[in-house]
């Protein structure tokens, strides 16, 4: 529009125009540069030889249809029908080959229709295959939710057969708390991915628990055999005293007796030096015990740390869904009317775009970005939790809802001004957000639905806001 305002004659056409294809990129630039200099030369055969190449290499592929017509553009609607039922509804029926193959026949019989035929019996078709495609939808949505019934029935009934200390527990919560809330792709694969490494970590410790007893038990049976033959040599040393005491009986002489004085003296010290030796094994036995005792004790310990970490999100350090579920029990305990608490929904904005242009690398960093910036914006006592994907949950303890809102405005302005840089590349990182506060004995789900619903306004709104719900 600035090129072309001044252009009241061919002569500043024509500058203009040279001006602005010279303003492109690669040949087109080159292009234009020669237009200009064909322009500032007055050569006009030069000038038109070069919009001649323009025009044949860059218009004359430009086809100029006419209008389509009424049957035309009711053939082409045909077609896209045709294709989504045939190719599209079919592909999404593949586990009902009754109802699949229903949608191909139809897809055959959409493309033999004409404009000059009734549509009635392919719409009396149609209506009639999305009808039971609906209610085989409930049917299966009815059957996944009883299964799901079934499976967290199932682990419920795990738990209560585990110790309370069990580290099991961790993982049992991790997946009843994905079985509980809304289930997405993103939320299943971290799961999964949580759930892969902790079973990598604890085999890990459950091997060298199993090395430490099998150790143990090495050197206790040891230990064991040592008593049998010390029991045995004992009865041996007995035996050899009765005899030595019959043969002191039957004694004629002094030096007889000296000489069997001599052999006892020698066979009590033999057995007190195999007694001392076995109370010397006996002490480094005990010592062994306890040391393996304690290895096994840090090892339990580690795995019940290992089952802690279910708590949390392996990527941002921030909670889970699970301890996300805990700190709200808890913090809802302590809620009064002079104690307000107040939910915050956020979801990153454009966050698969960040992922298309940054990679995955990219969008786990600007994820951990998040988490620490609101680390350091908010209050120690604030709760944050991620939920999956490029989802985080806010709890904010004794907070009225402006001043949640305030908070969410004031996170925004500091993230705004620290960017994060990944891999020398400035990425800016929004987020839209939704606060709800809390009504009195008012539910989780019921507060996270509040809250969900004003964040979707914020994103309807433009994206990059707060919004509040409605108290």
């Amino acid at each position: 529009m600035t090129l072309f305002s001044g252009a009241h004659d061919p002569l500043q056409l024509l500058t203009a125009f040279a001006d602005g294809v010279a303003g492109l990129h690669d040949e087109l630039g080159g292009l234009g540069r020669y237009l200009q200099s064909a322009r500032r030369a007055e050569d006009w055969p030069a000038y038109g030889r070069a919009m001649r190449q323009l025009i044949d290499k860059y218009i004359r592929t430009v086809e100029l249809d006419a209008p389509p017509s009424a049957d035309a553009r009711l053939l082409r609607l045909r077609g896209l029908l045709q294709h989504a039922v045939g190719s599209g509804l079919a592909a999404l029926l593949r586990n009902e080959p009754a109802l699949a193959n229903e949608a191909t026949a139809l897809a055959a019989a959409l493309r033999e229709w004409t404009p000059d035929q009734d549509l009635g019996p392919l719409s009396w078709t149609l209506t009639d295959l999305c009808t039971r495609i609906g209610e085989h939808a409930e049917d299966a949505e009815e059957q996944v939710s009883l299964l799901l019934g079934l499976f967290d029935l199932l682990l419920e009934n795990v738990g209560e057969l585990l110790d309370e200390k069990s580290w099991l527990h961790g993982q049992i919560g991790q997946i009843r708390s994905l079985l509980s809330g809304p289930m997405s792709r993103s939320a299943i694969e971290d799961a999964r991915n949580e759930l892969r490494q902790m079973l990598y970590r604890q085999t890990l410790l459950k091997s060298g628990i199993d090395e430490s007893r099998t150790a143990l038990r090495t050197m206790m049976g040891s230990f064991v055999e040592k008593l049998d033959g010390m029991a045995a040599q004992t009865g041996e040393y007995q035996d050899r005293l009765a005899g030595h005491a019959s043969r002191i009986r039957e004694a004629r002489s002094i030096a007889e007796l000296n000489g069997l004085l001599d052999t006892v003296l020698e066979d009590t010290g033999r057995i007190q030096a195999r007694a001392l030796r076995a109370r010397d094994d006996l002490v480094a036995a005990r010592r062994e015990l306890e040391e393996s005792e304690r290895r096994l004790a840090q090892m339990e310990q580690k795995l019940s740390d290992a089952a802690g970490l279910a708590r949390e999100d392996e990527l941002t350090g921030c909670l889970n869904r699970r301890g996300f579920d805990e700190a709200f029990e808890r913090e809802a305990a302590r809620a009064r009317a002079d104690r307000p608490l107040c939910m915050t929904l956020v979801d990153l904005d454009d966050f698969r775009r960040l992922n298309a242009v940054h990679g995955h690398l990219g969008g786990d960093a600007a994820l951990r970005h998040f988490v620490d910036v609101t680390r350091l914006t908010l209050r120690d006592d604030d709760i944050i939790g991620r939920f999956g994907g490029e989802e985080f949950v806010i709890l904010m303890p004794a907070t009225t809802l402006p001043h949640a809102v305030a908070a969410m405005v004031r996170l925004r302005a500091v993230l705004s001004h620290r960017p994060l840089v990944h891999e020398t590349t400035r990425i800016a990182v929004s987020f839209s957000a939704g606060v709800a506060l809390r009504r009195a004995s008012e539910s989780f789900e019921s507060l996270l639905k509040r809250a969900d619903q004003a964040m979707y306004q914020a994103k309807r709104a433009g994206k990059d806001r707060t919004m509040a719900a409605m108290t």
